[in-house]
């Protein structure tokens, strides 16, 4: 399967005069190889809740996954939308990534099988090693010991900084 290209748009009024936007090439690249994603939910009384979490970015999706008794796991039970953010705390050359979308559970197996080999493949031996931080999280993915989150984009953000300032915007259809 081809992956979806989004459209790209340049938010002129966020972004240094003569600034391009970023090209979708780079912000699925960010996504594919950062580390650490913050997941943005809501509270059933309203309130936001942020968390940092792991989380691999496959088949135009950014997945995640959560214990079933977690603070993020009982907001997605009743409100579906969320944000994942990754980036940098500096004002040096940078990406700073949005994605905006809605969670679906993912149960079937063969789904949960290439999201345990994305992970794997992205966090090495975090993962796969015994003395690895999260080592076994491959397998709790694949046996259902995790719940594991698909969120479909439906609108992505990038804030490039450096040289240049931009706001850049991929929308999905």
């Amino acid at each position: 399967m081809e992956p979806r290209e989004p459209s790209t748009e340049l938010d002129a009024g966020f972004s240094s005069e003569g600034a391009r936007p970023t090209e979708w090439a780079a912000g699925r690249r960010h996504l594919e190889e950062a580390e650490v994603f913050w997941l943005s939910t809501v509270r059933a009384d309203g309130r936001p809740h942020v968390t940092p979490l792991l989380a691999a970015w496959y088949a135009d999706a950014m997945y995640f996954c959560t214990g079933s008794d977690e603070r993020k796991a009982k907001n997605l039970e009743r409100n579906p939308h969320c944000v994942l953010t990754t980036g940098r705390n500096t004002l040096d050359e940078n990406l700073d990534v949005v994605v905006e979308g809605e969670v679906a559970k993912v149960t079937e197996a063969a789904e949960l099988e290439r999201v345990a080999r994305a992970y794997e493949g992205k966090y090495t031996t975090h993962l796969t090693a015994p003395e690895g931080t999260w080592f076994g999280l491959g397998e709790m993915i694949r046996r259902g010991g995790v719940l594991v989150y698909r969120v479909t984009p439906t609108t992505i953000f990038g804030f490039a900084r450096g040289t240049q300032f931009s706001q850049t915007r991929w929308q999905f259809a």
